[in-house]
């Protein structure tokens, strides 16, 4: 027997998304919950795919139907309905860096176009997350490891609404600044000790930020994202929708 994941009320969320239902044109899926749970044994053990254990079917045939689900965006669109209220009376910014496995490297184009980049740790991908006020995701992008944090912030608020944002003194940067103030979003970023006029930030609403710290500590229990395994950006990013959405509606 193996340990499942999902309970009735997770899946009863996620089985209007996925494919292949009766009323689907074309094949009718087999087992969708099974699958999922496939993938997320994948997930949360950091398994090779070859390693995926009969109960869950031919290994290789799973495979190929997670890249199908991948290419079609299934997993993005679970994510979103079970993240579809968000609190964003405040929102919050933070970046994670994973270790990037070797078995993870090779993809066509090279490592810069899979999010994947050499610092100081090797070969590591950073994921900057936008979660709301609560430490719930409600948006990421991929960067290589040695990309600086605000790089990515710009399109993680695009079209955001929120009534200010917390962050540590990676996110000071003059732009955000300016961009929070047209805004008229409340300010609630660390100051660097090298702006020759700190802003006065509410150090109580700050203490929150623990609970985005939090949410990243949840993600890293999947250990196929602690440790990412995955070659393509489009795989990786797929783990953390399917891994978050299992963390949103616990």
């Amino acid at each position: 027997m193996h340990r499942f994941v999902l309970t009735d009320g997770q899946w009863a969320k996620m089985e209007p998304l996925c494919l292949g239902k009766p009323t689907d044109p074309g094949r009718t899926g087999g087992d969708n919950r099974l699958f999922i749970e496939a993938v997320l044994w994948i997930a949360r053990t950091g398994s090779p795919w070859r390693d995926l254990p009969p109960t869950f079917g031919n290994w290789n045939t799973v495979f190929k139907r997670y890249r199908d689900w991948v290419k079609a965006g299934v997993f993005r669109r679970i994510f979103d309905a079970v993240s579809d209220d968000p609190d964003m009376e405040f929102a919050m910014v933070d970046a994670t860096i994973v270790k990037v496995h070797r078995h993870a490297q090779g993809a066509k184009g090279g490592p810069k176009n899979q999010a994947i980049g050499k610092s100081k740790g090797g070969w590591t991908t950073k994921i900057l997350a936008l979660t709301d006020a609560l430490g719930n995701l409600v948006r990421f992008i991929l960067l290589p490891g040695h990309r600086f944090d605000t790089v990515g912030v710009a399109p993680l608020i695009k079209d955001v609404e929120f009534g200010g944002l917390i962050a540590d003194k990676a996110f000071d940067s003059n732009w955000i600044i300016e961009d929070l103030n047209k805004r008229k979003a409340k300010i609630v970023i660390s100051q660097h000790q090298r702006r020759a006029q700190p802003l006065d930030i509410d150090k109580d609403i700050y203490k929150s930020r623990h609970l985005i710290e939090n949410f990243f500590g949840k993600l890293k229990e999947f250990k196929r994202i602690a440790m990412r395994c995955d070659k393509t950006d489009g795989s990786f990013e797929a783990m953390i929708y399917l891994a978050t959405a299992v963390i949103h509606s616990r």
